[in-house]
């Protein structure tokens, strides 16, 4: 199935510089601690929040079980696999020509990939490319990116690109504290990543922009901004970022848990066009 990118989020060398990828955080799906839905409303839902980035103008849709705390680090049970590959096809159904994101957390990357491949969207988020860490979910002691990548290969996925997060919010980095966020680029860059994801420490928590500008300074690749941002931060971010992904301020309240608010996803779109704008 081929990618549709007729938005121009995904071009040759990856996002397109502005580019807004908005959060669906799909409901606590069947066998988590908070699952509370039917599958069908869980679909819905998932649907319902896409139609508001799909009608503000979004440039790519993001779907993440974030719901589904407290999570388990490795492959994922069929129900999940399961229930994800249905909301991704439901919100390709609403989206047709708007790139689509999978990440299962924690750790399901190669049912990303594969969910991704199954539904032609277009890339994955990896939490633990490059790297060992500690998260709050236990110790990620084995890096993703030599078995992700042969997977990857394996099923002849290679057009579903991996962006990976680089010193991963909700986590400890005390094992690499010698090592800086630019080292940390360039060893995802050199094990083959598609782009980085910079974060701050936590959901919805800002991004430091000296992280950002070293990541980019440090490498080729393509700097997704993954936490935090708010309108007023999108000129600086703009700088050094090619493309920022968005969960918590485009919800009701600023809080990720809520479904997204058109008013604020409209707001954070001007201040992208006016950062653009400013910068020609």
């Amino acid at each position: 199935m081929p990618t549709r990118n007729s938005s121009g989020f995904l071009g040759s060398g990856g996002p397109s510089r502005g580019a807004l990828v908005g959060m669906v955080h799909v409901q606590a799906l069947p066998g988590t601690p908070f699952a509370r839905l039917s599958p069908d409303k869980i679909v819905a839902q998932a649907v319902a929040d896409a139609r508001v980035y799909v009608k503000a103008g979004f440039d790519a849709i993001m779907i993440e079980n974030m719901h589904d705390r407290p999570y388990v680090h490795g492959a994922k049970p069929p129900e999940i696999v399961a229930m994800m590959t249905r909301v991704a096809l439901a919100v390709r159904d609403v989206a047709p020509d708007m790139p689509l994101g999978i990440q299962v957390l924690s750790g399901g990357n190669k049912d990303a990939i594969g969910i991704a491949m199954a539904t032609g969207a277009s890339f994955i988020r990896c939490e633990n490319f490059v790297f060992a860490h500690v998260a709050d979910e236990g110790v990620l002691e084995r890096a993703e990116a030599g078995d992700l990548l042969r997977y990857r290969r394996s099923i002849g996925a290679e057009r579903v690109r991996v962006f990976c997060d680089i010193k991963k919010k909700h986590a400890s980095h005390a094992i690499t504290g010698d090592l800086t966020i630019g080292e940390v680029a360039h060893g995802a860059e050199f094990f083959g990543a598609d782009g980085l994801v910079v974060t701050g420490i936590a959901t919805g928590v800002a991004t430091e922009i000296e992280d950002v500008a070293e990541a980019r300074a440090a490498c080729s690749l393509p700097i997704l901004v993954g936490s935090g941002v708010t309108p007023e931060q999108v000129p600086e971010l703009l700088a050094h970022a090619d493309a920022m992904i968005v969960g918590s301020y485009v919800k009701r309240g600023g809080r990720w848990e809520n479904a997204p608010d058109a008013g604020r996803c409209r707001g954070l779109l001007r201040a992208r066009d006016r950062a653009i704008r400013s910068a020609r």
